[in-house]
């Protein structure tokens, strides 16, 4: 991409030597993410970064990766052909550039896509005993300001791992004591009801990819992001939920998704039975936990035909009619000695809920991010909407609190007409 220019690429390794023999075993859920790969962006002022140099950077990182082992390893392949990491310190790749933009015109630009320019993207393989599963990018832009990127193996973790991958980060640029280790998550039991399906429907499998974990979608997918402030939320929550008492317990989550879904189903003109899948956090996020797979991936089905223009109805069944398929993937991917090759982002019309994720945690120098976001790479053609918080400081006309920031990756034909529909209803630009 024309964005960037004098990239530089260096490797990182833990500063403590692994055992010879230190491995560690994807389980079934990170092996049905291994097509998939989360990229994070993250924009600092120039006051922010002033002074730092990537020295500053790198040096802390060491120590760093000896918390995150399994970051530096490489994929392997048992006996029996189901992949494993073996930690070998082999690395995260350091990736420099330099940008001839400045910070505000990289963000004002129509073409949302930046994420490919300023988050290097490698997928694993063809040789995977070679292929590194993080790549961190560092852009300097001409005003000083400066991009963090990141480039995270979906298989090593969900994207709230990989924040708080990052985030770890700042604890040790910064000086602060980090933690002896990290602890293992209690997955803890889901509290929606199982399907009573023999099949999971929230994923779909594709070709056999042997060891180059990259697929591609039918069509052009691109990404776009919107900001949606936290007046029009509360406009949103009011206007569709106000004469249901139940609105109370209903996230922002529900209704950004309820609005997207059929707005998105008004557009592909279907009129039948549909499928969505979610994608949520078990329980709240925990602190200085090792990375895992550990979301909720649930369904939704309906026939949204006869909804017409009552969203509140859609909004009921996002909050009340999920159902897990967790079990039913992790049964698929156990019965198959974990060669699957499959999706879940845009096997369906994928909702990603990342609301409570610390996507402004990562700090440099007292400075939190001005602009962060997180987009997915490797999605289907039905699509994926990722639901993010949004900006700590927001600039406009009075006090518009945090909000969330909305990520879609749709096909290129649907994104301009979503964007009408949703600037005619909801002022959201």
């Amino acid at each position: 991409m024309g964005m960037v220019s004098n990239i530089r690429l260096s490797t990182v390794v833990p500063a403590t030597i692994s055992d010879e023999n230190n491995v560690h075993e994807l389980t079934n859920m990170d092996l049905v993410m291994k097509l998939h790969y989360i990229h994070g962006v993250y924009f600092f002022t120039s006051e922010a970064v002033q002074g730092l140099s990537i020295q500053d950077f790198k040096k802390p990182m060491f120590p760093w990766l000896d918390l995150y082992f399994t970051a530096s390893g490489r994929v392997r392949r048992s006996e029996t052909g189901r992949p494993f990491i073996k930690c070998n310190d082999s690395g995260v790749r350091i990736v420099e550039a330099k940008s001839d933009k400045t910070i505000d015109e990289a963000l004002a630009m129509e073409d949302h896509s930046f994420h490919h320019g300023l988050a290097y993207h490698q997928a694993l393989g063809p040789d995977l005993s070679f292929s590194p599963l993080v790549f961190i990018q560092f852009t300097w832009f001409k005003c000083g300001g400066m991009c963090m990127g990141l480039s995270w193996a979906h298989v090593l973790g969900d994207a709230f791992s990989a924040a708080n991958f990052i985030n770890m980060l700042g604890q040790f640029i910064s000086g602060n004591k980090p933690p002896k280790c990290l602890h293992v998550a209690n997955p803890g039991k889901s509290e929606l009801p199982p399907s009573t399906r023999k099949k999971a429907t929230s994923i779909r499998s594709v070709d056999p990819q042997g060891d180059f974990w990259k697929t591609t979608s039918n069509c052009k997918l691109e990404a776009y992001y919107f900001q949606v402030h936290e007046k029009q939320l509360h406009h949103m929550v009011t206007k569709i939920c106000a004469r249901e008492y139940q609105a109370a317990k209903v996230s922002h989550f529900d209704v950004i998704s309820a609005v997207i879904w059929k707005y998105l189903c008004d557009i592909r003109e279907e009129t039948g039975p549909s499928t969505v899948t979610i994608c949520s956090n078990k329980k709240p996020n925990g602190k200085n936990e090792f990375p895992s797979n550990g979301m909720v991936i649930s369904i939704v089905e309906a026939d949204l035909s006869g909804v017409k223009d009552d969203l509140w109805q859609v909004v009921k069944l996002i909050a009340e009619k999920r159902v897990g398929e967790n079990s039913l993937i992790e049964e698929m991917v156990e019965n198959e000695n974990g060669e699957v090759d499959c999706i879940v982002y845009g096997a369906n019309l994928t909702l990603l809920n990342l609301e409570e994720a610390k996507l402004y945690g990562l700090e440099i120098n007292g400075h939190r991010p001005i602009f962060a976001n997180y987009v997915i790479n490797g999605v289907g053609d039905e699509g994926a909407v990722l639901v993010l918080p949004g900006p700590i400081n927001c600039e406009g006309d009075g006090d518009c609190g945090n909000g969330l920031v909305v990520t879609v990756v749709l096909p290129e034909n649907q994104i301009s007409l979503l964007k009408c529909k949703l600037e005619r209803d909801w002022n959201i630009i």
